[in-house]
Order: C-alpha cells, then sequence, then structure tokens
C-alpha cells in the first residue's frame, strides 16, 4: 500500500462522512531491532549486516515449560513498516478485536528491503544492494522469532497486502512454526495485472534519466511521482473514485497528489521491493501447508479480487476457508474497514486456537 498521501486521501472521505471506521484506543510502538552477520540470502549471496526491526505489543504469555504460547507476527504491507498496521487497520489491534494485545503478543517487524530493517538506502550499499526475495524476508522475520525473541512456535501470523504474502510464505516456508493463518488482499502468486502496475511502476523510475541506473545523488522524483499516479487508481474502489474525482482535472490533482506520496521514499527501495514481489510464488509448498488458513479480502477489491486471488488461497490449502466483505475503498478497505470481517476472524482464530 502506498503512504502518507493516500491516508490523507482517505482521511478526507472519512471526515467527509462517505464511510465510517472502527475506534481503537491509540497505540504507540517502541521500535528495537536485531543484527545478523553475514546474512545468506536465497540467491546464493550475503549480507553483511542484516538489520531486522521490529516492535512489540502485549505480555508474552508462557507454559508451565516457559514457552511463549501467544506470538502472532503481523507483517505490513508494500509502503509499511512496524507501525501500519496501528495507522491503518486499527480494526484488527482495538481491544474485543481479533489481535486484541490483552490476550495476544504481537510481533510487527519491518520487511527487509524497507527503511528501518536493511535496504538499499539504509544499508549505504544503494545500488550494489542484493537481490532478495519474499523467502529472504522471512528467513529474516523466523531468525527474529526464534533466536531473538525465543519463540519456539507461533500461535499466529496475519497480515494485509504484501503482509499477506509474507503470511503465505511464512506456512509454506516454516509449515511447523504456526498453528493458525490469515492471509488478507493477496493471492499465491505474483501475476497478471500485479505485475503489470508494479512493473510499470518500476519501469518508468527505471527509465528516467536522474535515476542513473540506481547511482542518483538525488532522487528521481519526478518519475517517482508519475509511477506513484499509476499505481493509485487500482488501490480503491470505483465508488471512491466516483464520490472524489468530478472532472477530469479533479482526478489529475488527486493522482498528482497521490504521487506526493513518494517524497519520502527512496527509488531504489521501490525497485528492489518491485522485484522482490514479482518473483513471489508459494504454490508449490501449499500442499504442505499444516496451519489452519483464513483468507480474507473485500469484493472491491481490484489489486485482489476474490474470484482470482482469494478463493484461490483457500482452494489450494486443505481445510482452509475465504471470507469476502464489502469497503468501498476496495482494496485499502482491506486494512481500514478489517473491522466489517472481525466476527468471522475471531471465530476462525478461536477454532483454530491451541488453547
Amino acid at each position: 500500500m502506498l503512504m502518507t498521501q493516500w491516508f490523507r486521501s482517505v482521511a478526507a472521505v472519512l471526515s467527509a462522512g462517505f464511510i465510517a471506521t472502527a475506534s481503537a484506543q491509540d497505540i504507540k510502538l517502541e521500535p528495537s531491532t536485531f543484527e545478523i552477520p553475514d546474512f545468506g540470502l536465497a540467491s546464493g549471496q550475503t549480507l553483511p549486516r542484516m538489520v531486522v526491526e521490529y516492535a512489540t505489543l502485549g505480555t508474552p504469555e508462557r507454559d508451565a515449560e516457559g514457552r511463549i504460547v501467544n506470538a502472532v507476527v503481523n507483517p505490513h504491507g508494500w509502503s509499511g513498516n512496524y507501525a501500519q498496521t496501528i495507522g491503518l487497520a486499527k480494526g484488527l489491534l482495538a481491544p474485543g478485536m481479533p489481535l486484541d494485545p490483552a490476550r495476544w503478543y504481537v510481533i510487527f517487524p519491518t520487511a527487509l528491503g524497507s527503511p528501518g530493517s536493511s535496504a538499499p538506502s539504509t544499508s549505504g550499499l544503494g545500488p550494489d544492494f542484493p537481490k532478495y526475495t519474499l523467502a529472504d524476508m522471512i528467513t529474516a522475520q523466523y531468525r527474529l522469532v526464534t533466536e531473538h525473541l525465543g519463540i519456539e512456535k507461533l500461535a499466529g501470523v496475519v497480515g494485509i497486502s504484501m503482509g499477506g504474502y509474507q503470511t503465505l510464505q511464512w506456512i509454506t516456508q516454516y509449515p511447523d512454526m504456526m498453528s493458525w493463518a490469515i492471509p488478507i488482499a493477496a493471492s499465491v502468486k505474483a501475476d497478471g495485472r500485479n505485475l503489470g502496475i508494479f512493473g510499470v511502476m518500476s519501469d518508468t523510475i527505471r527509465q528516467d534519466p536522474a535515476y542513473q541506473d540506481g547511482r542518483y545523488t538525488e532522487q528521481p522524483k519526478a518519475s517517482m511521482r508519475r509511477a506513484f499516479m499509476g499505481t493509485y487508481l487500482w488501490y480503491f474502489g470505483d465508488a471512491f473514485y466516483d464520490a472524489r474525482y468530478k472532472t477530469e482535472a479533479d482526478a489529475l490533482k488527486g493522482l498528482a497528489d497521490a504521487g506526493l506520496g513518494s517524497d519520502k521514499m527512496d527509488a531504489n527501495d521501490i525497485v528492489w521491493r518491485n522485484d522482490a514481489m514479482a518473483t513471489y510464488d508459494v504454490r508449490p509448498g501449499l500442499a504442505g501447508v499444516k496451519a489452519k488458513v483464513l483468507a480474507v479480502g473485500a469484493a472491491e477489491d481490484e489489486l485482489f479480487p476474490a474470484e482470482l486471488a482469494i478463493k484461490p488461497i483457500a482452494d489450494g490449502i486443505a481445510g482452509a476457508r475465504h471470507v469476502i466483505f464489502s469497503s468501498p475503498l476496495g482494496h485499502v478497505g482491506t486494512a481500514v474497514h478489517i473491522d466489517r470481517a472481525a466476527d468471522e476472524i475471531k471465530a476462525f482464530m478461536a477454532e483454530a486456537a491451541p488453547r
């Protein structure tokens, strides 16, 4: 999901009374870091120093043997970091909601390639930063969970959008590591429209002379803004655009404002992350999934349509099921309106929880 200006667009619509969101207590997270020397990547390359940023919420609950039994990993979406869920998907974390911190010990990792954790922009390597995959993201998180936090088994994993990709990568890469999983607004493979959308985004940046094959001294902001403008068209439902844009001038102004979401981002971070997403494919591991799975999506989500993306997750995993809710915000609504699926999610968790 894209960043600040997009959230402002959502906020503007909310304040106009177009829709309502779930209320939630204000939550503040304090990030920490875990460092892994000589981190091996799926490509065979090595990252000399892997930094994993993370935050936690809630209190670890231990069994008679001292093992933590209520840990849940919540990976973030495309543009986020450890704090994205508390800003955009409060319906997951509010008291009485699925990830109520009074019950769960929630771990929020910043993904490999996203600033805060090791990324082209934060490592000092820039365009020499090695290419990585979704599997590498999860390897780093697995080592955080097991080596640093001392957790032998997770209760579950739940994430939205790229966080949903990571959720599915978790359960196929480490099938014995969790009891349940909830991928939201995701698919089992990057293909079709998503390859095109994010491919054009990266190509727009790469073709900018200011990009200089990733060795720029200043961000290629013009191409980054154009790239974000195009991608923005797929993040909300038709009802949002119909309510928001009445003329071509309105639409172009709104898209230009959306492009401002790129201003605090780094071009190489964007390109490297898109390259990682393009290689994502968990289909070979679906038959080995042991976690109980609930796939969740929004009927209006054009990035991950119910029939083409959400239902195939459930169809590909033994015993899995899915739930589809409605949100005029489309893909963004899978976070902002996740409370609309809260009852189904809580019922699933109650059945799937190991206690």
